[in-house]
């Protein structure tokens, strides 16, 4: 017996699971369908709500415009609307631009304030 010599023994090859592929599919689906609720349905569901919105638009409808303007739609176009901001001062804003409608009587409201 040599006190310098260690003798080493080699562990064997330990193969892959045989479910391994079956996992990584679970895992490939968790993420899709994560991405599915928590990304793609709620946009989805947003551009739904605003492409109705702006297909509702009609004359005397008081919106908010993404910026925050704030005013009467006195003219629906194709894709443009003119809003009233002040007594004697309108802007044309693109369909798109319009944000939220708001209530019947929320401008006399702010104009009371």
């Amino acid at each position: 017996m040599n006190l310098f010599e260690t003798t080493a023994y080699a562990a064997e090859a330990g193969g892959a699971p045989a479910d391994a592929g079956l996992i990584n599919l679970l895992f490939l689906g968790g993420f899709v369908l994560i991405f599915y609720f928590l990304l793609w349905r709620p946009q989805s569901k947003r551009r739904k709500e605003h492409k109705t919105l702006m297909t509702g638009l009609s004359k005397g409808d008081e919106v908010v415009t993404s910026g925050g303007i704030v005013g009467q739609i006195n003219k629906v176009e194709d894709d443009f609307v003119k809003i009233q901001v002040a007594s004697n001062m309108e802007l044309r804003v693109q369909k798109s631009a319009v944000g939220a409608t708001l209530p019947k009587g929320t401008l006399k409201s702010l104009d009371e304030s």
